[in-house]
């Protein structure tokens, strides 16, 4: 059986749950398709930011391995509002 180090598992987990959270972000509030990939990227960012504000600050509320869960959700969320919001999806388009 092939083992993957701690790293490495944590980047996969950390990878799929920044996708669910930016595949739900986008099914939640629509948008044009090529939007869904700002979304991920904008999660992926998020998460990837708030996982290394978790670590730095030694946050350890709901930590999963090496994740930083709190932290790391906190970050993805907010890039994918601020994604939304620099979109300009709330304005209605003629």
């Amino acid at each position: 059986m092939i083992t993957i180090p701690g790293a490495a598992s944590a980047l996969v987990l950390g990878f799929l749950l920044a996708s669910i959270y930016g595949a739900a972000f986008h099914l939640v509030f629509g948008g044009p398709a090529k939007h869904i990939l700002l979304y991920l990227g904008a999660a992926w960012l998020g998460f990837f930011i708030g996982q290394f504000v978790g670590d730095f600050m030694n946050f350890e509320l709901l930590k999963l391995g090496k994740i930083h869960l709190v932290s790391a959700s906190l970050g993805a969320w907010a890039l994918l509002g601020a994604a939304h919001w620099l979109t300009g999806q709330d304005a209605v388009r003629h």
